[in-house]
């Protein structure tokens, strides 16, 4: 992934040995990111520049996913979007740490070998990969009820972070 070798035989929500950083361009409105290598990007962006976000991002993640294992929540992956200011100096842009921007698993629940419970985004895209869907702008509307239920889980993961 991104040029990093995976240990060979990992299950499906199977925990890494550490936290990896993956790299992706930003791809235009409607399409999807891809995703990079370190070395691509550091050919982008320079070698120092690349560096730093490489070692804010890994810190950012290791820091939240302690915060929120201790209350209960796996932070399994998350994104960050990084920019700079007019001095050319790295700043954190848009959300951080969102149910939006990561994937939010209950720690009572997880199991390898299955696809965990969340507290994010994913309850939507699995009912909308019940539809007969394209997956082009715009998406279908959703029901009243997966709306209610994404809202709850967004808000217990609000509660159990916020204790």
């Amino acid at each position: 992934m991104c040029g990093i070798r995976l240990p060979k035989g990992l299950k499906q929500a199977e925990q890494l040995p550490e936290p990896i950083f993956t790299p992706s361009t930003k791809a235009e409105l409607g399409h999807h990111d891809e995703n990079i290598s370190f070395e691509k990007t550091a050919g982008l962006m320079g070698q120092d520049m690349a560096e730093q976000v490489r070692d804010l991002s890994l810190r950012i993640y290791k820091d939240s996913a302690d915060y929120a294992r201790k209350r209960g929540i796996i932070i399994a992956d998350t994104k960050f979007e990084f920019g700079m200011d007019e001095k050319g100096k790295l700043v954190l842009i848009d959300e951080v740490l969102t149910p939006d921007s990561s994937r939010f698993w209950p720690a009572d629940s997880y199991q390898v070998g299955i696809s965990p419970p969340s507290f994010d985004k994913q309850y939507v895209r699995d009912y909308l990969e019940t539809l007969d869907w394209d997956k082009t702008p715009p998406g279908p509307p959703l029901p009243e009820e997966v709306i209610r239920n994404t809202a709850a889980k967004y808000r217990e993961a609000q509660d159990r972070l916020t204790k």
